[in-house]
């Protein structure tokens, strides 16, 4: 067991009274980010990283650094034209949508669903799609404001209700191309209408969710403006605030790439952007998970049981390969944020056999151990198991690295 996977679990034993000082840290660490938005912390150091020290509980770069402006997609794929192209595609690049441009929404023009006496219904009407749910006796209708997600598993909506924005109790689901009750919600009839309708979102919650499903959308003084927002994680969504990279680009200060030449050494005043692929593995996992969730945020919140093999960077860091010092084991070691995520298994063997020589094969690079035993391909499919949430209509690749044994019971 490596350095990080140790810590995860001495923390676990560490009890009530640690997690509540974990989250004294963590809105500690919130009220600091909020108070000193203008400060070096959010600026760019001198290397050019924007970000580069943020805490690691509260690390968003769609938290706006006073001074900085984003530009849009646009503007980065005038230089770097085709990762601009694919990412702009990918599932994370429509975390979010508007609900004018929901290809789903457009799609399905009536959405309907029911349980016990509550019937849900989406209709479109123009560039517009109404929510609505209905007891028999009165209605709740309301327009929504907001699409989130396009993964493999489908997309929940966001409206605004009483001057609060609010998740809708029913979310589409792509396997089942309908909708269904929102994963986490229990799948018995609501108590009330209100109920029926959604759940309101609290400032901070209202704040993460934006701030992970989309790009520009909290202000340096850490508030949400949904107005100014650009929907999904675009290039500034994980790079940050691009202004001050293209009007060093513009003077001359950073060197233009040639097409295909191998990237040379850092220009003296820094490339002025924060670039994540530099990171160390457990900064990796740290950068991911602010959204994707790493270990301390599960830990906080309490999730347990099969409900964390949504949470990647989390599951992850409990392998026991995992080298928080090791790029071989990092997110980006096998996924590549500006393409879709390649789901053949025997693409992910080669990145296996980076750390586990196989039998008769050429020798690695760094810390190794043996190769499987038992097969030679299609590593996933054994060590990184599969598991369905009730209601989620979607099965979840556990990143908990490890040997399965028939019958084992869900780790963690």
């Amino acid at each position: 067991m490596r350095r990080v996977g140790r810590r995860i679990r001495s923390t676990r034993r560490a009890g009530a009274a640690a997690l509540l000082a974990g989250l004294a840290v963590l809105f500690l660490c919130r009220a600091w980010a909020r108070q000193s938005a203008g400060s070096s912390a959010q600026k760019e150091s001198p290397t050019g990283a924007i970000g580069a020290d943020f805490p690691r509980l509260d690390w968003q770069p769609t938290r706006i650094p006073a001074g900085y402006r984003y530009l849009g997609d646009s503007v980065c794929a005038a230089c770097h034209a085709a990762i601009a192209r694919t990412q702009m595609v990918t599932p994370m690049g429509h975390a979010s949508e508007s609900v004018a441009d929901c290809a789903i929404l457009r799609a399905h023009p009536r959405l309907s669903f029911h349980l016990g006496p509550y019937r849900w219904t989406i209709t479109r009407e123009g560039n517009a799609s109404i929510y609505s749910v209905t007891d028999g006796k009165n209605t709740i209708t309301v327009p929504i404001a907001w699409a989130f997600g396009l993964g493999s598993a489908g997309q929940t909506y966001i409206f605004l209700r009483n001057g609060h924005y609010q998740e809708s109790r029913v979310s589409f689901f792509n396997d089942t191309q309908g909708l269904d009750i929102t994963l986490g919600y229990p799948r018995t009839p609501p108590a009330t209408l209100e109920e029926a309708a959604g759940r309101p979102l609290g400032e901070q919650e209202a704040e993460a969710c934006f701030g992970c499903h989309s790009t520009h959308a909290i202000t340096a003084a850490g508030q949400l403006q949904a107005a100014a927002l650009t929907p999904g994680v675009t290039c500034e969504g994980c790079h940050g605030p691009g202004s001050a990279h293209v009007a060093a680009v513009q003077q001359g200060q950073i060197p233009f790439p040639k097409p295909g030449a191998p990237p040379g050494p850092p220009p003296p005043g820094g490339y002025r952007i924060f670039n994540p692929g530099r990171l160390s593995a457990g900064d990796v996992a740290d950068f991911c998970g602010s959204c994707h969730r790493s270990g301390v945020m599960v830990q906080l919140l309490h999730i347990s049981g099969v409900l964390t093999v949504r949470f990647q960077p989390y599951r992850l860091e409990l392998s026991a390969c995992f080298d928080p010092t090791d790029a071989r084991i990092s997110c980006l070691a096998c996924h590549d944020p500006h393409q879709d995520v390649v789901t053949d298994p025997s693409f992910y063997d080669a990145k296996c056999l980076a750390c586990h020589r196989n039998r008769g094969g050429a020798p690695v690079t760094g810390a190794n151990a043996p190769a499987c035993p038992v097969a030679t391909r299609q590593c996933v499919t054994c060590h990184m198991p599969k598991f369905e949430l009730p209601g989620a209509h979607f099965q979840f690749t556990d990143h908990y690295i490890r040997i399965v044994h028939p019958g084992d019971r869900y780790p963690g």
